[in-house]
């Protein structure tokens, strides 16, 4: 059999696989090349550093600068593609006929490039964009960071049009699948990629309550305050931990006068994944219902109970393997509940059914390749 080739376009440099976007990315290259698949990888930079550690599992890899200009928020388009265009990158792309795989819409720019006319090109959708910026905006407190969101929630609504120029839109969740199968054809539903390749829980009891994420998104910050405000506030004999990168000057401050809450700040990945298997519930509540949480798929693979609001799972296909509560009273009343309940091999065994049945990266990857390589 002839070699098999893909582009792979991403928004930033996916290593290392530190947060949701990345993680995807990263690990769906890496069962790319598990299957045999070659990679050419095209990235785009604007902070992280380049890792070698990419090369073992790439055919090539390529690194374009992400112009970020201000001059370009007047544009049009949507500031997260606009920013993401080089005519290298055209050039590089339009030397063969391998298919294009661009993460998100973020890296769609040259979708209707004429060079690349005939090509088989696949957007990966990590959400719908304008809902999600819809949803950033609502949790800004800075004025023109909210306009920003609103601003370009609309430019996103109005740009994604151009999807029906996609050979295939690769839609991370059964939510997005109808959204995008209302407007276009040729939509499926590929699950996230992840580390976790089987469950690592502990069975029985830990000693806290973790809520974890990256702190800085808008939507997480708004979380860990709920949280601390008005779940882990009424629940004094019982330890809580929130982890998560650049806290805010708000969170930190209340956490500083609550004697039962620990704050995990700027933490590397390992130390996080070791807080999730201490950790005797993961409470993950999210106000953001798009897409689909990486953490959320992390907290199953390796945590014991899983608490969370309707908005998490819904369409997801975890709502059995969570305790779902939605509002402040229900959460402190299942955490009570909880807390003393140990966590057993059965309960694991159960989850990992389900897990295995939809969150395979192999059976996963294994479908992807059919569509792309196989059948078209």
């Amino acid at each position: 059999m002839a070699s098999r080739h893909i582009h792979v376009i991403s928004f930033d440099i996916p290593y290392p696989p530190s947060y949701g976007g990345v993680i995807d990315v990263y690990y769906k290259i890496k069962s790319l090349f598990r299957a045999g698949i070659k990679v050419h990888l095209h990235c785009f930079e604007y902070g992280r550093e380049r890792n070698r550690q990419l090369n073992k599992i790439c055919e090539s890899v390529n690194y374009y600068p992400r112009s970020v200009s201000r001059s370009m928020l007047f544009n049009s388009l949507p500031y997260i593609i606009i920013t993401r265009s080089s005519d290298l990158l055209l050039k590089r792309l339009s030397l063969d006929h391998h298919p294009i795989l661009m993460e998100g819409l973020h890296s769609s720019f040259y979708l209707n490039a004429p060079e690349l006319k005939g090509r088989f090109m696949i957007v990966r959708t990590h959400n719908v964009e304008h809902d999600y910026y819809n949803g950033l905006a609502k949790v800004e407190g800075n004025i023109f960071k909210r306009y920003y969101f609103y601003n370009e929630a609309t430019k996103l609504e109005n740009y994604e049009k151009c999807l029906a120029k996609a050979s295939m839109i690769a839609a991370i969740s059964p939510a997005d699948v109808s959204h995008f199968k209302s407007k276009f054809e040729h939509v499926v539903h590929l699950p996230p990629f992840h580390p976790h390749e089987k469950l690592t829980i502990r069975p029985g009891k830990g000693k806290f309550v973790l809520y974890h994420g990256n702190l800085s998104v808008g939507e997480n910050n708004e979380a860990a305050l709920y949280l601390v405000n008005n779940v882990f506030s009424e629940l004094k004999n019982i330890s809580f931990v929130v982890a998560g990168n650049k806290p805010s000057k708000e969170l930190k401050a209340l956490i500083a006068k609550k004697r039962n809450i620990t704050l995990h700040a700027d933490m590397d990945m390992k130390t996080v994944q070791e807080l999730i298997k201490e950790a005797h519930i993961n409470i993950l509540p999210t106000f953001q219902p798009t897409g689909i949480k990486l953490k959320l798929v992390t907290a199953l693979f390796s945590g014991r109970h899983c608490l969370v609001n309707p908005e998490m799972v819904a369409h997801t296909e975890l709502e059995s393997l969570c305790h779902i509560e939605a509002d402040a009273k229900g959460m402190v009343g299942k955490i009570k509940d909880l807390f003393h309940v140990p966590f057993t091999e059965e309960m694991a065994k159960e989850r990992e059914q389900l897990l295995k049945k939809y969150y395979s990266n192999k059976s996963n990857v294994d479908r992807f390749i059919e569509q792309v390589f196989v059948n078209r």
